[in-house]
C-alpha cells in the first residue's frame, strides 16, 4: 500500500520539491504568523550552516582543481590565452551589466521588510581598491580559513594550482589526482546537501513571510526583472557583439547553430550535463573544428559562468539594499571581482550558483539568512543563466575557431 505512494514520491523532481517548500512556506509564514518562527529558524539556519560548512573546502578543491585542468592541458600555449582571455572578458562583461542595472533599478532599495542584519558596515566599505589588493594576499592562510576570508582562499588555489602543474609529471599527476577527487568528494557533499534545499527554503521563506508578510514579493519581482534584464542584454546583445566583432560571423545563424544545446542547458540546468551536445553542435552543425571543440568547450562548461557571474553579483547588490547596507565603490569592486573568481569555481550543476552566492556574500560581509529572499526565484533563473553559460562558451569557440584557422568555410559568415 504505502510501496506505491514511496514510489511515486522519488519520482518528483527537485525542482518541484523546492517549488513546493516555496508555497508551504509562503502559506505557514501567511496562517501560522510568528508563531511558525521558531521552528523555520531551526530548519532554514541549519540549511545555512550546512551550506557555510563547504564552502570552504569548496573553494580549496574547486579553484586548485580548475586551475590544473588548464594548466595541465596539451594547447596551453596560444590557444589558452586566447581562451582564458575570451572567458574573463566575457565574464567581466556580464558582472559589470548586471552591476549597471542593479544599481539603476535598485530593486532592493526602499522595501520595507524590517529586516536587520549585524554587520559592521564600517569593514565592507574601509579602505581603497589598495586596501583591497593587500588583503587578497594572505599572510596566515589558516587564519584566513578560520575568519572565512573568501579572496586570500582563492588567491593561494590560484598560486597553488600554478606551480603544481610545473611540477615533474609523477608529482603533477599524483597531486592533480588528489585535488580532482577531493573536488569529486566535495561535489558529492554539495549534491546531498542540495537535496536539503526544499526544507531549507521552507524555513527561510516562512520566517521571511511571517516576519515581513507578503511586501517580499513586491521587492522580488524587481529583483527577478534586473536579473532576466541583465541576462538578456549578455545573451542578445553583448555576446552576439563579440561573434560580429571578434569572428565577423553571424550570430543569429550560430545561436540557430547550437538550439538544441542551449534548450537543453535550459531544461537541466546543467552546462555540464549539457556537454556531449554542445561538442556535437559546434562540431557538427557551425563547423568547428574537434581541435579547438574538444579544449575550448570542456574548459568553458568548468570556467566560464557569464550567467552565474551575472546573478552573483546582481543578488549581493539586492541583499545589500534589502538589508539598508550601503556598498561603495571598493565594496562594488569587491563584489565584482569575487563573482569573477567564484564563477571560475562554480560546478555545472543545477543550483550551484546558489552554493557560491554564500562566497559572494561571504567575501563582503553580507548576511547569509538573505539567500533566503532570493530562493523563491531562483530556480527559475538558474534555467536561464545556465543556457547563457552555454551560449557564451559556444560564442568563444566559435571566436577563437575562427581566429585560428579551425572553422569550416560556410555560407553561414556574415560577409556573405
Amino acid at each position: 500500500m504505502f510501496r506505491p505512494a514511496l514510489n511515486q514520491l522519488k519520482k518528483v523532481s527537485l525542482t518541484a520539491w523546492i517549488f513546493i517548500g516555496i508555497i508551504l512556506g509562503i502559506l505557514s509564514g501567511i496562517m501560522l504568523g510568528e508563531s511558525i518562527i521558531p521552528v523555520a529558524t531551526i530548519i532554514g539556519g541549519l540549511f545555512l550552516r550546512l551550506l557555510k560548512m563547504i564552502i570552504i573546502p569548496l573553494i580549496f578543491t574547486s579553484i586548485t582543481s580548475g586551475v590544473l585542468g588548464i594548466g595541465t592541458s596539451k594547447n596551453l600555449g596560444r590557444l589558452g590565452l586566447k581562451t582564458m582571455a575570451y572567458y574573463l572578458a566575457s565574464s567581466l562583461i556580464a558582472i559589470l551589466t548586471g552591476l549597471f542595472l542593479v544599481n539603476i533599478i535598485k530593486p532592493g532599495v526602499g522595501a520595507e521588510l524590517g529586516l536587520t542584519a549585524d554587520v559592521s558596515t564600517s569593514d565592507i566599505t574601509a579602505g581603497g581598491l589598495g586596501d583591497i589588493l593587500y588583503r587578497i594576499v594572505p599572510d596566515n592562510l589558516i587564519s584566513s580559513m578560520a575568519r572565512g576570508e573568501i579572496l586570500p582562499i582563492i588567491f593561494f588555489c590560484i598560486i597553488l594550482g600554478v606551480f603544481i602543474s610545473k611540477l615533474n609529471d609523477r608529482h603533477r599527476i599524483l597531486m592533480t589526482d588528489f585535488f580532482n577527487a577531493g573536488f569529486e568528494v566535495m561535489m558529492s557533499i554539495t549534491h546531498f546537501i542540495i537535496w536539503f534545499a526544499p526544507l531549507g527554503v521552507f524555513g527561510l521563506i516562512a520566517k521571511i513571510t511571517a516576519t515581513t508578510g507578503l511586501e517580499v514579493f513586491h521587492s522580488l519581482g524587481l529583483y527577478f526583472i534586473t536579473v532576466l534584464a541583465g541576462l538578456l542584454i549578455h545573451y542578445l546583445v553583448s555576446l552576439p557583439l563579440l561573434v560580429i566583432i571578434l569572428s565577423r560571423e553571424n550570430p543569429v545563424r550560430h545561436l540557430k547553430n547550437m538550439g538544441i544545446a542551449l534548450l537543453t542547458a535550459f531544461t537541466t540546468s546543467s552546462s555540464s550535463a549539457t556537454l556531449p551536445l554542445t561538442l556535437e553542435c559546434a562540431e557538427e552543425n557551425a563547423g568547428i573544428s574537434n581541435k579547438i571543440s574538444s579544449f575550448v568547450l570542456p574548459l568553458g562548461a568548468t570556467v566560464n559562468m557569464d550567467g552565474t557571474a551575472l546573478y552573483e553579483c546582481v543578488a549581493a547588490m539586492f541583499i545589500a539594499q534589502v538589508y539598508g547596507i550601503e556598498l561603495n565603490f571598493t565594496a562594488q569592486f569587491t563584489v565584482v571581482i569575487t563573482a569573477l573568481l567564484a564563477s571560475i569555481g562554480a560546478a555545472g550543476i543545477p543550483m550551484a550558483g546558489l552554493v557560491m552566492m554564500t562566497i559572494i556574500l561571504k567575501a563582503v560581509g553580507l548576511p547569509l539568512e538573505g539567500i533566503g529572499l532570493i530562493l523563491a526565484v531562483d530556480r527559475i533563473l538558474d534555467m536561464i543563466r545556465t543556457s547563457t553559460n552555454v551560449w557564451s562558451d559556444s560564442c568563444g569557440t566559435l571566436i577563437i575557431a575562427k581566429s585560428e584557422g579551425e572553422l569550416k568555410e560556410s555560407r553561414f559568415n556574415i560577409n556573405h
